[in-house]
């Protein structure tokens, strides 16, 4: 549903994978010109598959983001009653968007993790487990009917996807964007993780997500994904990443792209000082005063 919102994806071949691995690994490797995955949800943060992912292994860019609003349908084998399931399965980010549910309608089911929504429907068709939780358009793919619809705990419920491809050329800023990094600290000391947020709030630049993530060299070893607002043409996020660059051990930059929850004209203003102008009369400044013209 998300994909479909692109005009791109009217004109492209579209491939269904079984998970966010195998999706980015086809980018990786040349199989897919590009991957559309969740990144974040309003109810449960980030996902962290797609954040470990984007982590490690050759880097990819984000290029697009969509959001789309969730509600899920409960679907079934024709015939099945609610009185009928023991077991109902869907990747684990949906399990804290419908929890309350669960625990009003069926306190008795187990819960069985997939590798996604569809995948689970695909296994309730196979006959593996009796429900699946997925978007209600899902159950005539996969022979299913929805028993319920409609499904959330929070209203408003949001998922972020991002398209990632591999490295090149960021779109042009578009007044409207989004800049996504991942920090590795040098060593851990007090005040580390506040000298990294320094180099953004100095430059008045604004945050949208910090999660830590783990590193995988033992406990309390983490580094630092981050979305934070604007473009990395912009001169106050390029100083930004700059200043990263010289105190990080590791800068991974995931790409600068158009925000989906705003238009360009929606922004927020900038603090005094933090415009590309000011910043280019202030390097001519200091310019000046190393000639001796201030």
């Amino acid at each position: 549903m998300a994909l479909r919102t692109l005009p791109e994806a009217a004109t492209r071949e579209l491939i269904p994978y079984v998970s966010v691995q195998s999706a980015l690994d086809a980018v990786r490797v040349g199989e897919a010109e590009a991957a559309f995955v969740p990144i974040e949800n309003s109810v449960e943060g980030g996902i962290t598959t797609t954040l470990d992912e984007l982590v490690a292994g050759e880097p990819l860019m984000i290029y697009r983001e969509v959001l789309l609003s969730i509600t899920f349908a409960l679907l079934v084998r024709p015939g099945t009653k609610l009185t009928d399931i023991k077991t109902v399965s869907a990747h684990p980010a949906a399990q804290p968007q419908v929890r309350n549910w669960l625990r009003n309608n069926l306190p008795e089911v187990h819960w069985e993790s997939a590798a996604s929504n569809a995948d689970a429907a695909r296994l309730v068709q196979e006959g593996r487990y009796d429900a699946a939780f997925a978007g209600e358009f899902a159950a005539a793919r996969y022979g299913l009917e929805a028993l319920e619809t409609g499904i959330h705990d929070a209203e408003n419920a949001q998922t972020r996807f991002v398209l990632v491809g591999r490295p090149a050329r960021p779109a042009a800023p578009t007044g409207a964007d989004k800049t996504s990094v991942v920090l590795w600290q040098r060593d851990d000391h007090p005040g580390a993780l506040r000298d990294l947020l320094g180099e953004f709030a100095t430059r008045g630049i604004n945050l949208m997500l910090l999660q830590s993530r783990p590193t995988g060299a033992g406990i309390g070893n983490y580094c630092f994904c981050i979305d934070a607002e604007g473009h990395i043409s912009d001169r106050r996020v390029a100083e930004a990443l700059m200043g990263l660059k010289r105190i990080c051990l590791q800068v991974r930059f995931l790409g600068s792209y158009p925000r989906a929850d705003i238009r360009p004209g929606e922004a927020r203003p900038r603090l005094p000082g933090t415009s590309d102008a000011e910043f280019v009369a202030a390097a001519d400044w200091v310019a000046r005063c190393q000639d001796g013209r201030f």
